[in-house]
C-alpha cells in the first residue's frame, strides 16, 4: 500500500484480521488496541467533517465579505464620481445663476437709467413749461399793471381836469346832478 492510496477508516481497523502465529501478540490486547484506534479515527473523521463544514462556512462568509467589499468599493467609486459630477453640475448652475443675476442687474440698472433719464426729461419739460407759464403770467401781469396805470392816469388826468375847471363854488358843484350821480 502506498500513502497516497491508503485510506484507513474505523471500519477497516475493526475488521482487520491478523494471521495467528505461535507466540504472537495477545489477541485481547490487539482487539482492544484496534477498538481504541477505531474510536480515535471516528473522532478524527467527525472532527475533520466539522472542520470541513466550518471551513466551507468560512469560505462562503469570506466570499460574501469579498462581494460586500467589492460592492462597497464600487459604491465608493460611484459616490466619488457622483460627488464630482454633482460638484461640476453645482459649479455650472452657480455660474449660470451668477450670469443670470449679473444680466438681470445690468438690465435693472439700464432700466433705472432710462427711467431716471425719462424723469429728468419730464422734470426739465415741466420746468420749461413752468418758466413759460411764469413768463406768460409775468407779461400778463405787466400788461395788466400797464393797463391799470393808464386807467389810473386817465382818471387822474380827468380829476386834474375837473379840479382845474373847478374854479366854481362848492355849493354849485353840489347842485350839479352829474356830481350827485357819481357820489
Amino acid at each position: 500500500m502506498t500513502d497516497e492510496g491508503f485510506h484507513l477508516s474505523a471500519h477497516d481497523v475493526r475488521h482487520q484480521e491478523f494471521h495467528k502465529v505461535f507466540r504472537g501478540y495477545d489477541p485481547v490486547q490487539v482487539d482492544d488496541f484496534k477498538e481504541r484506534i477505531a474510536q480515535e479515527l471516528d473522532r478524527l473523521y467527525r472532527e475533520r467533517g466539522q472542520m470541513g463544514d466550518r471551513v466551507q462556512s468560512m469560505i462562503e462568509q469570506l466570499k460574501v465579505f469579498r462581494d460586500r467589499e467589492r460592492a462597497m468599493n464600487e459604491a465608493l467609486v460611484a459616490a466619488q464620481q457622483l460627488r464630482a459630477d454633482v460638484q461640476v453640475q453645482a459649479d455650472k448652475e452657480a455660474d449660470l445663476i451668477r450670469d443670470r443675476a449679473r444680466a438681470e442687474s445690468e438690465q435693472a440698472v439700464a432700466a433705472a437709467k432710462v427711467e431716471a433719464a425719462r424723469i429728468v426729461d419730464q422734470a426739465q419739460n415741466e420746468e420749461q413749461r413752468l418758466h413759460y407759464a411764469s413768463d406768460t403770467v409775468r407779461r400778463q401781469f405787466l400788461a395788466y399793471v400797464t393797463s391799470y396805470r393808464r386807467l389810473l392816469e386817465r382818471e387822474l388826468a380827468e380829476l386834474e381836469a375837473v379840479s382845474a375847471s373847478d374854479s366854481r363854488a362848492p355849493s354849485a358843484l353840489e347842485a350839479d346832478p352829474a356830481f350827485r350821480r357819481q357820489a
